[in-house]
């Protein structure tokens, strides 16, 4: 079932009065069987895979508690391999088959492994990995192995985060099932706002900005360095209000019944390194990677070769996270790649800011080096949302190309001839970097209109709502990261 779509607004609002309605003690049922219905929105045979590793890693934590020595690693161990080989069978098999039939061609041989004719069951690697959290954790004694199989199985399938996160730790999440929550107008409001705000930015912006990118992505051939550009900034702008969209809705529906889900992003295009932007960028997933693999590696505390090493594992590993393709795992690749360049070069850029003044301009300084790590996330880009390496490098390439104002007005085509879509969605993105840049250096904006009299407030409310019904794009299909 997708956010942005009207059957999701009669689920939410059945499913939350029912949840208020309904005695403490049944309304874990009722989230349980209404996740399920969720899910089954999409495929439902595909719940089976989902009821598979919940029962599979509810044993194994409660082996993994009472086991000791040796044995609760194996434990550990089993559950992880179920995980992962469910995951590596519907999104990596015919990725790895694909790659050894290039292998045998290129040497005249035949592949004898057949292709699996499977659909990726939909946010597959979000519910693996918050699921291997459980097992890890438990492992390491920092939760207790949850005893009540209903409570397990909503950790795994709680609908708000299911299918894009963000990626929830157990300890964060399961002790929340217990709480008897009441109605509290502040809060619920409050998640409705955040609700409206995921909405407008997925339905206005996202899908609005996905029309040009996708004109220049399907028809790169035919663009030059403008055209290439505007394609390349609309995606950019395209994947942060798609994400970043559904994680508002998202937490913002767990927050109306009292859930309190982790942050997934803080403002990460106005990061002024590269590292600055992992920790503003899809948190739950690069601090999972953080804590089970980067860490575990070695993490900072070991020699720089090493620790080069850790960096580009870590990065290659969370490309192919992604997606089953060349293209995931050289985005991934390139990040790790300039993490390690931009850690070598620190101390010759601090020499050079001290010698060229920067340093004693500090609004300056990184502001120019935001317009680099912008520039740089932007370009990497490229690599995850093409098709292949082969359009890829194209647009790469297309970037210094010959063009000319024909070619920004075939860019922006789907937007129509009339100038005022243009200024609107310019006016909309200029109100995105204003809340963005109000967040960063003054404060909540949430706070700031609720400071405001009544009919400014409602005034704010009713030009999203009204937004999203005049300008939004419905025919739009899932959000980005639903096929990860």
């Amino acid at each position: 079932m997708l956010f942005n779509s009207l059957s999701f607004i009669a689920f939410f609002v059945i499913v939350t009065p029912l949840y208020f309605i309904l005695p403490h003690r049944f309304r874990w049922i009722l989230l349980l069987l209404a996740s399920c219905y969720f899910y089954m929105a999409f495929v439902p045979v595909y719940i089976l895979i989902l009821g598979f590793t919940i029962v599979i890693d509810y044993f194994a934590g409660l082996k993994i508690e009472s086991s000791q020595g040796h044995t609760r690693r194996f434990y550990l161990i089993c559950s992880i391999i179920a995980n992962v080989g469910i995951l590596c069978v519907f999104k990596y098999y015919n990725f790895i088959n694909g790659n050894i039939s290039w292998l045998f061609n290129h040497y005249g041989g035949t592949n004898p492994l057949p292709y699996l004719s499977i659909l990726l069951p939909i946010g597959l690697s979000f519910h693996t990995f918050q699921a291997m959290s459980y097992t890890i954790e438990v492992y390491r004694g920092n939760q207790k192995a949850e005893r009540h199989f209903g409570i397990y199985a909503l950790y795994v399938m709680f609908y708000p985060q299911l299918v894009a996160g963000p990626i929830e730790r157990p300890q964060n999440i399961i002790h929340q099932f217990y709480v008897e929550q009441r109605f509290d107008y502040k809060r619920v409001t409050g998640g409705l706002k955040l609700m409206l705000w995921g909405f407008f930015l997925k339905v206005v912006i996202a899908d609005n900005f996905a029309l040009v990118a996708n004109n220049v992505f399907d028809g790169y051939q035919h663009f030059g360095a403008v055209g290439t550009i505007i394609g390349v900034l609309s995606f950019t702008i395209q994947i942060f209000c798609d994400f970043a969209g559904y994680s508002s809705i998202a937490i913002g529906a767990a927050a109306v019944m009292g859930f309190e889900l982790m942050t997934n992003f803080r403002r990460p295009y106005l990061a002024t390194t590269l590292s600055d932007f992992w920790t503003r960028w899809h948190i739950s997933l690069s601090t999972w990677f953080r804590d089970y693999l980067y860490i575990p590696l070695g993490g900072n505390r070991v020699k720089l070769p090493r620790w080069c090493l850790n960096i580009l594992i870590v990065f290659t590993i969370s490309g192919l996270w992604h997606g089953a393709s060349w293209t995931f795992v050289i985005w991934g690749a390139l990040h790790g790649s300039i993490l390690i360049i931009e850690r070598l070069l620190k101390p010759t850029g601090n020499r050079l800011a001290r010698l060229t003044g920067l340093a004693g301009l500090p609004l300056l300084h990184n502001l120019l080096r935001g317009m680099v790590t912008f520039i740089i996330v932007s370009i990497a880009w490229v690599f995850f949302r093409a098709t292949n390496l082969q359009q890829a490098f194209s647009m790469l390439k297309h970037l210094f190309a010959h063009s000319d104002l024909n070619d920004a007005r075939g860019a922006l085509a789907p937007w129509g001839r009339e100038s005022l879509s243009k200024v609107l969605m310019l006016g909309f993105t200029g109100l995105l970097l204003f809340v963005h840049l109000y967040q960063e250096f003054a404060g909540s904006i949430s706070a700031l209109i609720a400071r405001q009299v009544l009919v400014v407030r409602w005034g704010v409310y009713l030009l999203l709502i009204f937004s999203i019904i005049l300008f939004g794009v419905f025919q739009s299909s899932r959000f980005i990261y639903f096929q990860f």
